[in-house]
Order: structure tokens, then sequence, then C-alpha cells
């Protein structure tokens, strides 16, 4: 008889717990209008010969538009990044990815420029800015890119 009692409490507290929706995983922040931000001088990020804008931001990330390729990234010390990622980039299309290099990709250029906070260096349909506390960079041509934060570095779009 107790284990009647038993099994049927178990199978109560089971379905009892089956019905509870799961926790869901917080939406990320909004994006910040880096857009509305007012634009740095390109040509005093200009590096590599004039082929890349570089530009520092947080402790030790450097950022790059490549001017040739269109194509856009940082690397360095990447805060929160998923797998501990040193990096992030993408091509003048295409979702942004992270990813875990032997070496940075963008170390040659050394003490890049910082970009000041709410600011933003634009080429072609490629955005990044800062507030002076993430990062962001938008590729208005298929609303994707990336921040780099503190609280949590992801990719969108």
């Amino acid at each position: 008889m107790l284990s009647r009692i038993l099994i049927c409490v178990v199978g109560v507290v089971g379905a009892a717990v089956v019905g509870v929706p799961g926790i869901a995983e917080a939406d990320p922040p909004p994006l910040p209008n880096i857009n509305a931000f007012p634009s740095a001088r390109p040509s005093d990020y200009a590096v590599m010969d004039g082929a890349w804008y570089a530009f520092g931001v947080l402790d030790g990330v450097t950022c790059v538009l490549d001017k040739q390729s269109g194509g856009y990234g940082c690397s360095g010390p990447i805060p929160a990044a998923p797998g501990g990622a040193n990096a992030v980039s993408a091509g003048a299309s295409g979702k942004p990815g992270f990813a875990n290099a032997a070496r940075p990709l963008y170390g040659v250029v050394e003490d890049a420029k910082a970009l000041p906070p709410n600011m933003r260096l634009t080429f072609r349909t490629v955005s990044c800015g800062t507030d002076g506390f993430a990062t962001t960079c938008l590729n208005s041509a298929n609303q994707s890119g990336f921040v780099l934060s503190p609280e949590g570095s992801f990719t969108f779009g």
C-alpha cells in the first residue's frame, strides 16, 4: 500500500515539474544606434598603407575595417566572448563569427589609435562605434554584426 502511495506521489510531482515552463535565456540588450554617433575622420585611422581603418577599444582589442575586401572584425582579449574567443570577424556579406586564433588577427597594427566614446567609423555599409563601454559593428547591407561588451559579447543578424 505504501509503495502505491509513493508511486502516485512521484507521478504527480513529475507531472507538475513537466508542466513548469523552462527558464528562458535573457534577450540580448537592445543594440546601440551607432549610426547616430558622429563619424570620426577615417583618415586619422588609416593603417597598412591606407588599406585598413584600425582603431583600439576596451583593453587591448583592435578592430579593423578592411577597405580592400569590405571585411571587418576585432581581435584581442574580447570580454565575455563565447568559448573564450579572441577574434570576431565577417566578410562584406554574411554573419560574423567568433574564433580562437593562435595570434591576433589584426596584430600587425600595434597600438591602434583609440576610438573615442560615442564616435563611429564607417566604410561602405559597415559602421563600428563605441559608447566607451560596448563596441558594436553593424553591416547595414544585411543587418548583421557583433557587440563586444563585458556584460556579454555576441553576434547578431
